[in-house]
């Protein structure tokens, strides 16, 4: 089973976990430190499984403490991602600055 969390109001900054429908679960996972929300999405059939509970409980505590973690970084990373024993992280791309040019102040000829 693999768990996505992903910074609401922001896109997934790396492909979804493999599956055939992917699930976003109601409740979602907050920063305690400050106001950032977390939405999870898993696959479908792990979902809905009677034992979702017991098998997700070492899943959401990795990514809590990840989370929370992130707020050093003031939650520069917008997805994580887990599997049980690693949580893997993925920042949002970052804008290419665009670049300003000086007005000319003479006209040239």
């Amino acid at each position: 089973m693999i768990i996505a969390a992903i910074r609401s109001g922001t896109d997934p900054a790396a492909p979804l976990p493999p599956a055939t429908f992917h699930r976003w679960l109601e409740e979602p996972l907050c920063c305690p430190k400050c106001e950032a929300a977390y939405n999870l999405v898993l696959d479908y059939d792990h979902a809905i499984s009677r034992h979702f509970l017991n098998d997700s409980r070492r899943h959401l505590q990795i990514l809590r403490k990840a989370i929370m973690l992130g707020h050093a970084g003031s939650h520069a990373i917008s997805h994580f991602e887990t599997n049980g024993v690693v949580v893997t992280a993925f920042a949002a791309p970052k804008p290419e600055p665009t670049l300003l040019m000086q007005p000319l102040t003479r006209r040239i000829q």
